[in-house]
């Protein structure tokens, strides 16, 4: 990764934040986009001429497209887009939830997700290469009770990693998504307290640490993960947790 250009969404905290960390580390130059401006730009600070911290809303076409543009001014290519930014809220039933709060969840997970591509895909085109990885979640496959707008807006962000993998693999763009399984959030915290459904009730021992999927991530970065091209790879694997080095 020595030299290439990363974009995280979603590099505040979490799995983002873990990842700005595997790849700069790796001697990539990250860009990190959260709508937490503050809390990046103490990052990149730290991490020095290598990192740049671009206060954004993936929710917002205009920002994301600004954002890249920001990134292309800056280093002048797109090797990696990593769409991590995610909301689990609303956690509430179908009948129960705030039609504005479940519409902002489609708008972050899903909606996100396409305007961080669309963004990326020509550059990546005329570079005649570039990855593009979307962190998932089982709940995209398995629905849960209270988290319509989470497994809704993760299922399409899946098909929708599908259908760009379809597209552009010709002109030799890498596409494929995570699905890390539990990992030691925030998010985490928020449904332990909803009280909601089963996974609300599991022991904060059994999440794996955030640098798991952040490592996985720096994976897939390679021709060692060719194989889920277009699909999702599952850190629930112990064959993929092998690979990567995790087991």
């Amino acid at each position: 990764m020595l030299g290439k250009v990363v974009v995280i969404t979603g590099a505040s905290r979490g799995i983002g934040a873990a990842a700005v960390q595997v790849f700069a580390q790796a001697g990539a130059k990250v860009a990190m986009l959260a709508r937490s401006g503050d809390a990046v730009r103490v990052t990149a600070a730290r991490l020095g001429a290598n990192a740049m911290a671009l206060p954004c809303d993936v929710a917002d076409t205009g920002a994301v497209a600004g954002a890249i543009d920001a990134v292309m001014k800056h280093w002048g290519r797109v090797d990696v887009l990593i769409n991590n930014a995610g909301a689990i809220a609303p956690i509430a039933r179908i009948a129960d939830a705030n039609a504005e709060d479940w519409g902002r969840a489609v708008d972050i997970n899903l909606k996100g997700v396409f305007y961080g591509m669309r963004s990326v895909i020509p550059i990546m085109r005329a570079q005649r290469g570039g990855t593009i990885l979307t962190v998932s979640s089982g709940a995209a496959h398995t629905p849960l009770e209270g988290w319509s707008a989470y497994c809704a807006s993760k299922a399409g962000a899946a098909m929708l990693t599908r259908a760009a993998h379809m597209e552009e693999a010709a002109h030799g763009l890498r596409i494929m998504g995570l699905s890390p399984g539990t990992v030691a959030t925030d998010m985490q915290v928020a449904i332990k307290a909803s009280g909601v459904n089963p996974v609300s009730q599991l022991d904060p021992s059994v999440h794996i640490p955030a640098d798991w999927p952040a490592r996985a991530l720096l994976w897939m970065c390679s021709d060692a993960a060719d194989a889920w091209l277009g699909q999702e790879i599952s850190l629930r694997d112990e064959g993929v947790r092998r690979a990567v080095g995790l087991a």
